[in-house]
């Protein structure tokens, strides 16, 4: 390798480790490698290292020494972090005149720079990566005291070890173009291998006390409801938003209310005045008419919402005068068994008579004549 291009690539190796980065940031929310990131951490984390240097032979030292520091980082997506790091060793400079008794005195380096490490594999279990670093190294040697640039490209693998550390076993080549420590020389290469158990600071995200998820609304109780307020509940209500007094059924649609009293005649002449007693007033069969009647208040009571109007009708035999107040009367009647059997007063209008008016039979014939004394109940639509 060449020394001075090594800086390059380990500035190449960076730019490409920020370029995935910014990749998994983007691609995160909607790749597949969401899932082999699962129970990815990004507290900060820090990092004791300790391990040995196999040193560059130019540096005048068969010595084979530890080498200790610290780093602290994080990670910034699941297959890249980056740290600032920290880290020395001292070596036995060996005799001028020669041998390995090491008097020549001691050379030791302190050396501060950034770290990127880019991985592979999934989040917990063993992944390998890429690392490249850029730093400064201070020397300190009996020739020379001075910082200087260094850089180093490693491989090496990780692996958590608890839900706090994961352990890291790296190796690389380090370059430091020191100059000035022995003018014949350009710069020292030397191989490294480390381990490093990374810590992380602060509580576990996933033990932190979950947030307590906001229960959905409660919907009401559709059968203790009536939205348009047509007497039928919204659970039951198939025809919502019904106009205000219109007449619904029991689903809540619109119905035509008929209350029919074809059948209910009275006899001729009848009610008389001062009379009460409906049945004595009815044609026979009586019976079958109060039946009638009682229908027609069986339907009001079903329908509260429906008003009518009382009209009572006589044939066309006798006076005008006369026939207008006997129809009075026949509505009368009919309007008293109505409230005598619990229909409200309020909800019929009348009575009214309208005396041989608007027959429904031909008063020529005798049946004709019975049809026609008559009372209506007229809903009001």
């Amino acid at each position: 390798m060449k020394h001075k291009s090594l800086f390059l690539l380990v500035a190449l190796a960076l730019g490409s480790a920020g370029a995935v980065h910014a990749q998994d940031s983007t691609a995160a929310a909607d790749s597949a490698q969401t899932t082999s990131a699962a129970g990815y951490d990004d507290r900060w984390y820090i990092a004791p290292t300790v391990g040995g240097f196999y040193n560059d032979t130019k540096r005048n030292t068969n010595s084979r020494q530890f080498y200790y520091g610290i780093g602290v980082g994080r990670f910034f997506t699941p297959y890249f972090s980056l740290d600032v790091f920290f880290d020395r060793t001292k070596r036995e400079i060996d005799s001028p005149n020669g041998g390995d008794d090491h008097n020549g005195g001691s050379w030791s380096s302190n050396t501060a720079g950034v770290a990127a490490r880019l991985y592979g594999g999934g989040w917990g279990g063993w992944r390998p990566y890429l690392l490249a670093g850029v730093m400064g190294s201070d020397h300190h040697n009996p020739y020379d005291s001075a910082w200087k640039p260094a850089a180093e490209l490693g491989l090496g693998v990780s692996k958590s070890v608890s839900p706090r550390s994961d352990l890291r076993i790296e190796g690389g080549y380090r370059y430091d173009w020191d100059k000035d420590s022995n003018p014949s020389q350009k710069g020292y290469g030397d191989y490294f291998l480390g381990l490093s158990i990374a810590t992380r600071l602060g509580p576990n995200p996933e033990s932190a006390a979950p947030v307590a998820a906001t229960p959905p609304p409660v919907a009401p109780d559709c059968s203790k409801l009536d939205s348009d307020n047509d007497g039928v509940n919204d659970c039951d209500d198939k025809c919502p938003n019904t106009p205000a007094g219109t007449i619904v059924g029991p689903d809540g649609c619109p119905q035509k209310v008929v209350i029919d009293l074809k059948g209910v005649n009275f006899k001729f002449d009848h009610p008389k005045k001062g009379e009460t007693n409906i049945a004595k007033t009815l044609a026979e069969p009586s019976a079958d008419s109060i039946a009638i009647l009682d229908q027609a208040v069986d339907t009001l009571q079903r329908y509260p919402q429906v008003h009518v109007t009382v009209a009572g009708y006589t044939d066309s035999v006798g006076k005008d005068a006369y026939n207008q107040g006997l129809s009075e009367r026949r509505a009368k009647i009919v309007y008293d068994y109505l409230t005598g059997h619990g229909i409200d007063a309020s909800r019929l209008e009348g009575p009214i008579g309208h005396g041989k008016n608007d027959p429904v039979a031909d008063n020529k014939t005798a049946d004709g004549r019975a049809r026609n004394r008559r009372t209506e109940l007229q809903v009001q639509q």
